[in-house]
């Protein structure tokens, strides 16, 4: 498994609050941008999509490049991130 940022780490280590969606490791200024205008303005609501979509990672990968256009390392870093804090935390 390749190794992860300090955001991801960061963002793992915690609950999640009201942090805002480009705390999400792979979400950058841009892309946070985009989800905003789309309504997904925070951490949580971009979790709340991870799980109606049942973790699963292709269909995660496929809603983060069709709503943000996320490339495949973006995708992959913000589905490990969300997959580790609920591995953590739910």
């Amino acid at each position: 498994m390749s190794s992860t940022s300090q955001k991801h780490k960061e963002f793992v280590a915690e609950p999640m609050g009201e942090k805002l969606v480009n705390a999400l490791a792979g979400i950058g200024e841009v892309l946070g941008k985009r989800l905003e205008e789309k309504g997904f303005d925070k951490a949580y609501v971009v979790l709340g999509q991870f799980l109606v979509l049942k973790k699963d990672e292709e269909l995660f990968r496929d809603w983060l490049k069709d709503t943000c256009g996320a490339n495949v390392k973006q995708q992959g870093d913000c589905y490990g991130c969300l997959r580790e804090w609920c591995d953590s935390f739910l």
